[in-house]
């Protein structure tokens, strides 16, 4: 098991997951080398835990037993109490070096630690007291064993140490009254200490002491609300602590304001912007080389992905004048940090690229520093051709800006334009020629450090290659040659100008005249839209005429062959044969439905559709649609879905009315119309969509009516790149939202979670987890994908759909070959709309006519009026026709 997590971590040293998971399992086995070397590993890219911490700690503290293995335990703390503020750590170290105060200078040890720890966490709101208390019950013990015998005269060796550990004591409440001025505000006992100092103290109390005491007394009151505000804030509490961070800011104690930006980072130690706040402080205010490293150290460690503080970072070690080699091992972890976008890396390359170049003297015609320069250009351009277009499919470098810096460079500083043509060169091969600006970039060059034939030359090609903005530079080859060219050279531009010109606007009209016949068709498309519904509507209308007309005729009076019967009862998805509802079978037009329950028994099937003919029709009213909300993605079989849903949505506010939709045989369609009586109510049950009901889940949405609002999308979730937000996949279906969240939420605090499904309430396997900020839903990447769940391995990423699909457009070159849709329906020919003739003579009867601007010519579709019945034909005319076959 151990060598399959090695084999995982030499594939991604970034997988946090494995780090814990090998460390687990290398503690149970007692593999103690191989645990110290998996936990050195993990603390060099992590920050690590105050658990791992600690654990790490109380093992090394057992197997220490010789002074140079004490050394080395202390080491591992100071080391320890650089990733966060941990009291508890800090507690642990004090109390381990009390067991060295035999030792030299083993007490003074101990007291340097103590005040250390009180000075960077005995500030702690609820656990610095823990320290302060374990400080004075060392100098009081100190002082006791120092004490002579009662009745005895003390020497003068003791009298000595009496003395030295009276200083100590006096030392202690000296950290106390700094304290008072550092961070008193939150030493829950203040008070008490004060009076236990008077107490202890034979002489006056210092005025120093008393004045800082009071002033400490007076700022308390003014920072009582902020901590009052920490205290009662839910994590991670990122705006409370800023307003506490501005507060200090304009107050300008540095010693208070980096205590205030430690404790949100303790915190909120994965927001990168508050790393970055920081940072900055410390880079323009502080400027301690050992603070600021550290600071930048710990941030790049908390967000590896963030590319801007590993940017700071090496540019605050080039500040502070640390060792190339020390830098460029940093750049190196850089690239290893696992960036989320291909933009990232040409980022930081351009950085280290800065700093190296920084470090040359173009004075000299060579050195190791310039060649140390043009071999990290070459690098970079190979490693974002190879190792990042393979992983993101783009270089992230799209207009070369790191080899058109590099020419620069062998331009301006190296006098060598022979290797900044050749790089030129190949920044165009890499479909950067049909663009004016890069050609211009490369012309500036060649003018300003080059030569008239090479700037000729260069804009030549780009006349012939722009394709964007072809004018401008004909505009600045004729220019070059009005200054400089002689008269052979102004007519070759002014010919190749024209030329060019000429072609491109021939061009441009072919385009526009394919743009206006686009746009034409479009018009055609849509006028033909609209006239297929107008007659769709008509035919509809002569359908119900027809049906009613029938209806009224006398029942034992047998149709013609070819007549259309009397339609069937529609059926839904487990009811008869299965079939799916055919749309041309409904009797409604409008948003109606039935406006009160039939009484008595249920009618006989036959007579069902003649039910439903003197029920009232309710017609929309646009009016309403602010109080309405639409409902469907029901079950066909719920029973009294007025009832049901006006109890459902019941609780949004009054409900006025719930106009169910049904067929003409009486059946539920699966969605109805709900009016509130206030607006209010109405947003309210917006809230309500997806909510399951009856197995399924419901969708709820505004009343729109799309023939006036076309651009109206029901679809509330966003289409574009979300980098709060994960997209998982591969998920068990039996995942439940509460198990996905015990997942998500140890990575930051997760805000929301949508299990995807399907129109059944299906789960599919998909989900999408909001977190509160960018950086958790990052680091929840790292962490998370590849991880198994339930014996599934799950794929974890930053949220990114793709764009929906429009539906293709029919070409209407092609509708000759299909009948429209109006003349049998959803799904083909009805079961009574089948003709009794025999295909072969209805073929010769019948021919398809040819269309024309995509509508059939002489089909029942194509008019208003009522097709003709057919030729009634005696035996003597089939026999005819078939002797003609």
């Amino acid at each position: 098991m151990d060598l399959f997590l090695f084999f995982k971590l030499s594939i991604n040293a970034f997988d946090y997951n494995c780090h814990l998971d090998l460390i687990k399992l290398l503690r149970q086995e007692g593999e103690l080398v191989k645990l110290r070397r998996a936990r050195q590993k993990m603390s060099e890219l992590f920050p690590l835990t105050e658990e791992i911490w600690l654990d790490w700690l109380k093992d090394e503290i057992k197997m220490a037993s010789e002074v140079n293995e004490r050394e080395k335990v202390y080491e591992l703390f100071e080391r320890a109490v650089k990733d966060y503020i941990c009291p508890e750590i800090w507690l642990e170290y004090a109390q381990y070096s009390i067991g060295g105060i035999g030792q030299e200078g083993g007490i003074e040890r101990v007291r340097s630690i103590f005040e250390r720890a009180l000075t960077a966490v005995g500030l702690h709101v609820t656990k610095g007291t823990a320290l302060w208390e374990a400080y004075r019950e060392f100098e009081n013990a100190i002082l006791e064993t120092a004490q002579p015998a009662p009745g005895s005269i003390p020497s003068p060796e003791q009298q000595q140490v009496l003395c030295s550990q009276l200083v100590g004591s006096l030392r202690m409440f000296k950290v106390f009254t700094s304290a008072l001025l550092m961070g008193f505000h939150v030493l829950i006992d203040m008070e008490a200490s004060y009076a236990e100092y008077e107490e202890w103290s034979e002489e006056p109390i210092p005025e120093t002491t008393i004045k800082n005491y009071k002033k400490a007394l007076q700022q308390l009151e003014k920072c009582k609300p902020y901590e009052e505000a920490l205290l009662g804030a839910e994590t991670p509490k990122l705006a409370e602590y800023q307003a506490y961070i501005d507060f200090e800011m304009k107050a300008g104690d540095p010693a208070r304001i980096q205590l205030i930006y430690e404790r949100a980072l303790a915190e909120n130690c994965l927001v990168p912007d508050l790393w970055a706040r920081y940072n900055q402080y410390l880079d323009r205010q502080l400027k301690v080389k050992e603070l600021v490293l550290s600071a930048h150290d710990r941030a790049v460690r908390n967000c590896p992905w963030t590319v801007g503080l590993w940017i700071r970072y090496l540019l605050a070690m080039e500040r502070h004048r640390v060792e190339h080699s020390i830098i460029s091992e940093m750049f190196e972890k850089a690239l290893n940090a696992g960036f989320i976008q291909a933009t990232d890396y040409v980022e930081i390359w351009q950085a280290y690229l800065d700093y190296l170049r920084r470090r040359v003297d173009f004075t000299q015609d060579s050195s190791k520093e310039l060649e140390e320069l043009r071999s990290a250009f070459a690098r970079a351009v190979e490693y974002l051709k190879q190792e990042v277009e393979e992983r993101f499919s783009e270089s992230g470098d799209p207009s070369c800006t790191i080899m058109q810096n590099w020419a620069r460079v062998e331009a301006r500083l190296c006098n060598n334009m022979q290797k900044a043509r050749e790089l030129w060169d190949n920044i165009m091969t890499k479909g950067n020629a049909k663009y004016a600006n890069m050609w211009l970039e490369y012309y500036n060059l060649e003018r300003a450090h080059g030569d008239t034939q090479h700037c000729r030359k260069a804009l030549h090609r780009a006349v012939q290659c722009t394709s964007d903005y072809p004018e401008h530079v004909c505009e600045v080859l004729l220019t070059l040659e009005r200054i400089e060219g002689t008269l052979e050279d102004w007519d070759a531009a002014v010919q190749k100008t024209e030329n060019r010109l000429a072609r491109v606007n021939e061009q441009r009209a072919k385009a526009a005249e394919k743009e206006a016949a686009l746009a034409k068709q479009e018009e055609e498309r849509a006028e033909q839209r609209k006239q297929a519904r107008a007659e769709k509507k008509a035919s509809k209308k002569a359908k119900k005429t027809r049906t009613g007309d029938k209806r009224k005729a006398d029942e034992d009076d047998e149709g013609e062959w070819g007549q259309e019967e009397e339609l069937p009862s529609k059926r839904h998805r487990g009811e008869g044969d299965g079939m799916l509802p055919e749309e041309d079978m409904e009797v409604e037009t409008g948003l109606f439905g039935r406006s009160e329950k039939p009484d008595g028994p249920a009618a006989p099937k036959e007579k069902a559709s003649t039910s439903r003919k003197d029920i009232p029709k309710v017609f929309h009213d646009s009016s309403k649609d602010k109080v309405t909300v639409f409902v469907s993605n029901l079950s066909y079989t719920m029973a009294e879905p007025e009832a049901k849903l006006r109890e459902l949505f019941g609780s949004c506010g009054e409900v006025v009315e719930v106009r169910a939709v049904f067929n003409n045989k009486g059946t539920f369609r699966g969605y109805c119309y709900v009016q509130f009586g206030e607006e209010e109510a109405a947003r309210q049950a917006l809230a309500l969509d997806r909510t399951a009901v009856e197995g399924r889940p419901m969708f709820v949405s505004p009343c729109v009516d799309k023939n006036k609002n076309p651009d109206f999308k029901v679809f509330r979730y966003s289409t574009t790149l979300e980098k709060h937000k994960l997209f998982i996949s591969g998920l068990p279906f039996s995942c439940t939202k509460e198990e996905l969240e015990e997942v998500c939420k140890a990575h930051g605090n997760v805000k929301d979670i949508r299990l995807v499904t399907n129109r059944a309430g299906k789960p599919k396997g998909l989900a999408y987890v909001e977190y509160e900020n960018e950086a958790q839903a990052s680091q929840a990447v790292l962490k998370m994908d590849g991880l198994t769940v339930k014996d599934h391995v799950i794929k974890v990423m930053i949220s990114n759909p793709p764009l929906r699909k429009l539906p293709e457009r029919p070409d209407p070159s092609k509708a000759s070959l299909v009948l429209p849709r109006q003349i049998y329906g959803a799904r083909g020919k009805g079961r009574t709309q089948l003709s009794m003739m025999p295909r072969a003579l209805q073929r010769q009867s019948n021919p398809v006519a040819k269309a024309e601007n995509g509508m059939v010519q002489n089909s029942p579709a194509a008019s208003s009026e009522p097709p003709a019945e057919p030729k009634k034909m005696s035996n003597a005319d089939f026999a005819k026709m078939l002797l003609k076959k």
